[in-house]
């Protein structure tokens, strides 16, 4: 969804800026690589995860930007054994200050589902 901002009152009515959902679902999918411990969503079908967890591909992010506000839905994985709360609640403060430098609109909700604790080795399954 695009929305049209009203032109700032310093600009003598010259326009506004328009910035679409697509543009803040990639600024805030950026932001979240800013930060240590955060990682990637695999995609789920009936609650099993396809293409396995990928902590390098990126968080999942959508974004609903109405007006001069814009609320996320954000999909990431936590480093084990960082705290799943102060991580996700750090990452939600970073989302909501730098989607607000980057894209000029006020972040009013950001809504963060873990789906994955992911460790630094990747588990390796033998087969006896």
């Amino acid at each position: 969804m695009t929305t049209m901002t009203p032109a700032a009152p310093d600009t003598d009515g010259r326009g506004g800026l328009t910035v679409a959902s697509g543009a803040v679902e990639r600024i805030a999918a950026q932001a979240i690589t800013e930060l240590d411990g955060l990682g990637g969503a695999a995609s789920r079908v009936l609650g099993i995860a396809v293409g396995g967890e990928d902590p390098d591909q990126g968080a999942k992010v959508s974004a609903n930007v109405t007006g001069g506000t814009a609320t996320l839905d954000v999909r990431l994985s936590v480093k084990y054994p960082l705290s799943v709360r102060a991580t996700t609640e750090t990452a939600r403060e970073h989302l909501i200050r730098r989607v607000g430098e980057l894209s000029g609109l006020t972040v009013t909700r950001v809504g963060i589902t873990v789906t994955a604790l992911h460790t630094a080795e990747p588990e390796t399954r033998r087969v006896r």
